[in-house]
């Protein structure tokens, strides 16, 4: 079967095989009501503009009405005749209302149509994205008040370095996170201006108001070079690396779980909703959730990969090439907000095994540089004093004992700047308490951070 094109210009009909090959309506049906909301402001300018009838409007914004109640009853009469939704649109509401239906159109194209409701539908989800990142920082800050005195050990090379307190390890998550929303926020500030107007790309005749229909629609401004606004995918592009670096951070966060859920490491204790059993091994409790949110994070880099891709030997102006922007995005949003409804309940659930993370945290000459401190303070340039440490720790390992465990004279031996002091700043407790500036990681600083934090979601408005 033959299905007829849509503009006079051609003499033959299009092949079914290639109306299926280049149909989006697959896709770009979520914009439905983002379209009929972009049309419904576009004919009321219009109308304002005396370049249609107020009976005119009256019709069209019913005939639209009656389309959104045909879609929520499933008796809209979808083909794929008509490619996308917005000629889908268009259609049904000429059969509707009349030629007045094809009124529509006046002084835009869909090129313009197209970005526009791209532009409406990701900020929508931009702004939803906001509140899902918020309400990590909030688990996050809330664990780290819980956990601001809590013992951890700090890792430098996967290797014990220095000791922290797990709260500080929780609030580096949360700046990590922190930038996430600053970049969704910039992000939504370079989306929010309005292409409509630009028409396909040169913008129209017709004397329209283009800065009524944006205040209309919520964006800030319009665009001011037609080309650029019908051409433009940064926006998408901008989102998708947004997606990306909030996914690189779950990945993060979720390694880390994974490997202090270890046995081996046995830090933390996951909630046994966030784990699954083995079909074969009835002792296993796997850590499924952090390791698919780790996993997914590779097709949303594709995604970001595959548009910057597509867009980068586009000339000027539309191409159809620009089509694929919205299903490899749609993905993306799809899987990011799954991982974000699911990563605040996951961190709110964890459980520090607080022996161990002690046990951890003192391990390993964890003070060492305490100890180099100490003799900077006396006095000592700080490379010598790390030399001198050094060799300090190179004797205890030869001896298998801890710093701690060294008897005064024989810490003189390497250095008689050394008192009985030095056990106490060896303790790790007491090595997380000296650490008290900000950033830092004394249960005092971890404490007023998180404090902060809340204050700063609580004054943007966010509710518990």
């Amino acid at each position: 079967m033959k299905k007829k094109t849509r503009s006079s210009r051609f003499s033959k009909e299009v092949d079914n095989e290639v109306l299926e090959f280049s149909e989006s309506l697959t896709i770009d049906i979520v914009l439905l009501e983002t379209d009929i909301k972009v049309t419904t402001a576009h004919v009321e300018m219009l109308a304002k503009c005396k370049l249609i009838s107020k009976k005119d409007l009256k019709t069209i914004i019913s005939g639209l009405k009656k389309i959104k109640e045909m879609v929520k009853t499933d008796k809209f009469p979808w083909s794929f005749q008509f490619e996308d939704v917005h000629m889908n649109i268009e259609n049904a509401l000429s059969k509707l209302v009349g030629d007045v239906g094809k009124k529509i159109h006046m002084g835009r194209s869909r090129n313009d149509l197209v970005t526009t409701d791209l532009r409406i539908y990701l900020r929508d989800f931009l702004d939803i994205f906001l509140i899902k990142l918020r309400d990590l920082q909030y688990a996050l800050s809330k664990m780290a008040i819980i956990y601001s005195g809590s013992l951890f050990p700090g890792y430098t090379h996967l290797q014990v370095a220095q000791p922290v307190t797990f709260g500080h390890h929780l609030l580096a998550w949360n700046e990590m996170i922190f930038r996430d929303e600053r970049r969704l926020v910039n992000a939504r500030e370079l989306l929010n201006i309005m292409p409509l107007g630009s028409a396909a790309l040169s913008g129209t005749s017709h004397n329209i108001d283009r800065e009524f229909v944006a205040k209309k629609l919520g964006f800030d401004s319009v665009t001011v070079n037609s080309m650029d606004a019908v051409s433009d995918r940064d926006y998408v592009c901008d989102f998708a690396y947004a997606n990306s670096m909030i996914m690189l951070h779950l990945s993060r966060m979720c390694e880390e779980i994974v490997l202090w859920a270890n046995p081996q490491f046995n830090l933390i204790d996951l909630d046994e909703s966030f784990c699954t059993g083995s079909s074969i091994m009835p002792q296993k409790k796997n850590p499924d959730i952090p390791e698919l949110i780790r996993g997914k994070t590779g097709g949303v880099f594709g995604n970001l990969l595959s548009l910057i891709t597509i867009m980068k030997g586009l000339p000027l102006t539309y191409n159809r090439d620009m089509q694929e922007d919205k299903k490899i995005i749609f993905d993306s949003i799809e899987v990011v907000l799954s991982c974000l409804n699911i990563m605040p309940r996951l961190v709110l659930t964890m459980k520090l095994n607080e022996k161990t993370a002690e046990q951890i945290s003192a391990s390993c000459y964890s003070t060492a540089t305490d100890l180099a401190d100490y003799l900077s303070l006396k006095g000592i340039p700080f490379r010598k004093a790390h030399d001198i440490v050094g060799e300090i720790v190179k004797h205890c390992e030869r001896k298998g004992i801890s710093l701690h465990e060294l008897p005064i004279a024989q810490f003189q031996k390497f250095s008689n700047s050394i008192d009985k002091d030095v056990y106490d700043l060896l303790d790790a407790k007491n090595s997380v308490k000296a650490r008290s500036g900000i950033g830092e990681t004394s249960p005092k600083s971890v404490s007023t951070q998180a404090h902060k934090n809340l204050k700063r979601l609580k004054k943007l408005g966010y509710k518990e």
